[in-house]
């Protein structure tokens, strides 16, 4: 096959969450286990840092990925989910994953990836370990896709644990409380291993802090750091808390004492992540005049600061494109947006997606009004059609509206 037969076959025959949801959802390691086994177990070769959170868990893993290789290190990145390609998920060093890699490591396996009937994820996961593994890279930067405790990442053993911050999301899998989710997210402390955590609330302190101990890991609160604003060519205002949790992060690394970063290679990683990595979609301001912007918030934590930087920017008219999928809370979500703005309202190209008739009904309850369109780039070409040179337009609400928007650009 070629890698677009490949990646068309991957998406259609493998159970794939961010395309299905809920069915598509295994909370079991099992199938990893087995998948690991198969290969080899290539996890067993190589060096961690192991990232979960609700937000901030990609710009975290992409700048500690540019610090480490202004270390000098061959550096792994896998994160989810990809905006244009599926070959963003896997990178070393900001290179993505070669076609001809995809295209041999599904050859290779795919009678075991059917026969064990394996998700969208168990087999991405495998293939970036194998991958990893074969390229001889110094360290991996590994994102959870979901949770922690039962995530198919959660077979490594890191030398650092990460823990961005806890919110409200996928509480049909993780739980409806924020101790609940807290619990899964912490279920990636491992045993002596030293553990970050990004932000913490009264309620999530007591359970990281309660793991932790259970474990005897060492645990530092990154929100504590008396630390001067560290500067990073990630704009958006949530970049803030990140940085701080890369900082400690980077000091827990260094401690650790397998891997040696300087506060001069730190720096300059922190200011060319973009550059290094190749993130997309973190307060994106895709052209001028008028100023577009898009960004990969889709939950009430992370739409709640970017619409407040979307408030204290400066414009004459806001237009916001504006695409959600159908397992959030509509209420929650669309009471936080302005009501000051022309809507463009819209639904991302995938089974997930919200009937766009739908949103705008429910919108319209929360006084927030405008047009529907059948696709995002219908959406985003009216919006741009009635946009003068001294507004603004925001593109968002969706990880995949982003991914849409930016195939016009």
């Amino acid at each position: 096959m070629t890698y677009k037969e490949t990646a068309e076959w991957m998406f259609e025959k493998l159970p794939m969450y961010q395309q299905q949801g809920k069915s598509a959802f295994r909370k079991d390691l099992t199938n990893t286990v087995l998948l690991a086994k198969h290969l080899g177990n290539p996890e067993d070769d190589l060096k961690f840092i192991h990232i979960a959170g609700t937000n901030g868990k990609g710009s975290t893993a992409h700048t500690l990925t540019s610090i480490l290789m202004e270390a000098g290190y061959k550096v792994g990145l896998f994160t989810s989910p990809h905006l244009k390609d599926f070959r963003e998920r896997i990178k070393i060093n900001g290179q993505e994953i070669s076609e001809e890699y995809v295209v041999d490591f599904i050859a290779k396996n795919k009678d075991f990836f059917e026969k064990n009937n394996l998700s969208f994820f168990e087999m991405t996961t495998g293939l970036a370990l194998e991958y990893f593994k074969a390229e001889k890279v110094d360290i991996v930067i590994m994102e959870t896709g979901m949770g922690g405790r039962l995530d198919s990442t959660n077979i490594i053993t890191p030398i650092v644990s990460v823990i961005t911050n806890i919110g409200l999301d996928h509480v049909q899998f993780l739980g409806d409380t924020l101790e609940k989710i807290a619990g899964e997210k912490a279920g990636i402390i491992k045993q002596n291993i030293p553990v970050v955590i990004g932000e913490y609330t009264v309620e999530t302190k007591k359970v990281f802090e309660g793991t932790a101990e259970h474990k005897n890991a060492p645990i530092y609160f990154a929100s504590d750091l008396q630390q001067t604003a560290l500067e990073s060519d990630l704009k958006g205002a949530y970049q803030k808390a990140n940085m701080m949790t890369v900082k400690q992060t980077v000091d827990a690394i260094n401690q650790a004492g397998e891997f040696k970063i300087s506060d001069d290679a730190c720096r300059l990683g922190m200011l060319s992540v973009v550059k290094n990595t190749g993130l997309l979609g973190r307060w994106q301001v895709l052209q001028q005049n008028p100023m577009v912007i898009c960004d990969t918030a889709h939950n009430k934590h992370g739409l709640n600061i970017v619409l407040q930087q979307l408030k204290e920017s400066t414009y004459d008219n806001l237009h916001i494109v504006l695409g959600l999928v159908n397992d959030k809370d509509l209420q929650e979500i669309l009471s936080l947006f302005p009501t000051k703005s022309n809507y463009y309202f819209c639904s991302p190209n995938i089974s997930r997606g919200l009937d766009v008739s739908i949103l705008a009904e429910k919108a319209a309850e929360f006084s927030l009004f405008g047009n529907s369109f059948s696709s995002v780039s219908d959406a985003y070409k009216a919006a741009a059609s009635q946009a003068l040179p001294t507004d603004l337009i925001y593109v968002g609400g969706s990880t995949f509206v982003v991914a849409e928007i930016l195939n016009l650009f």
